[in-house]
């Protein structure tokens, strides 16, 4: 069924699991993430990056195709629109029937994000759409520009944020990075500072960059407060791992068949999350 991440994730919140968050860009990607859920009877959220939606499957595009996905299975299916940097684009996601949208303008500093997310939510809310805000500032691994603690979220003006826009979920800061970390690199979370956010807001929370952030780090900041998990890279690395070995196999395979097998050999890295984060059976 096709829903907002609102209930999912006030459910997560109350039953101290996280609900995945998987970044898709087409119905391939969509189909697998969604077999995979419903094989772990979980519910699961479908997440398109801002560029992914400029340059390659517009909102108008993607929505009724996630949209008959959804419909036709029994688990709980959200499509939100990942890191919205531009009011514009977001307010289109919501106007062509995106359930979910995730407002990323903590670039603006607080003042300035709290006016774009709260203008955000005044136009979703009407409309069914859950609204996710960003407090703090998640780095990416390329150009090893990683997360710094000077980035790392403020509990007082999470509250603060929370308070004045309005939002359904809080996406927060506590030392993941956006990308592949290097070759045996494990980030370091800051678990005080979670269960500080969490104790001070009791709301749903978000990691974003869960791959390759380690499986204790995961099923920590579980147990400590978050109840969404972004997860893009491991995923898109599990695909391309599949096509390369089946090529490798075959060389000569059928396009189909081909696209059919990275499709099933995708779903393990999505189930595998899921069970980590505690949402199996719990659609």
């Amino acid at each position: 069924m096709y829903v907002s991440m609102l209930d999912m994730l006030k459910r997560a919140n109350a039953g101290n699991y996280a609900v995945m968050a998987i970044n898709c860009f087409n119905l391939e990607t969509a189909r697998s993430v969604i077999r995979a859920a419903e094989k772990e009877q979980a519910p699961i959220i479908i997440n398109l990056f801002q560029d992914h939606l400029l340059y390659h499957c517009d909102s108008q595009l993607i929505t009724p195709i996630v949209k008959v996905l959804a419909n036709r299975t029994d688990i709980q299916v959200a499509l939100n629109f990942d890191h919205g940097q531009d009011v514009l684009f977001l307010k289109k996601a919501i106007d062509d029937g995106f359930s979910s949208v995730m407002v990323d303008a903590s670039r603006f500093g607080l003042a300035g994000n709290i006016a774009m997310t709260k203008e955000i939510v005044e136009y979703a809310h009407p409309k069914g759409v859950s609204v996710e805000g960003e407090i703090g500032c998640i780095g990416g691994t390329e150009g090893a520009e990683f997360t710094k603690d000077s980035m790392y979220t403020d509990p007082f003006e999470a509250v603060q944020f929370v308070e004045k826009t309005g939002i359904d979920a809080l996406a927060i800061s506590i030392g993941s990075s956006h990308g592949n970390y290097p070759e045996n690199m494990v980030p370091e979370f800051d678990f005080d500072r979670l269960k500080n956010i969490k104790n001070l807001t009791q709301m749903p929370l978000v990691l974003h960059g869960g791959s390759g952030s380690g499986e204790k780090n995961i099923i920590q900041a579980v147990k400590y407060g978050i109840n969404k998990i972004n997860v893009g890279c491991d995923f898109m690395n599990a695909n391309i791992h599949a096509l390369k070995d089946k090529l490798q196999q075959n060389p000569d395979i059928n396009y189909y068949d081909l696209v059919d097998h990275v499709e099933q050999a995708s779903m393990e890295i999505v189930r595998h999350y899921i069970q980590l984060s505690g949402s199996s059976n719990q659609n």
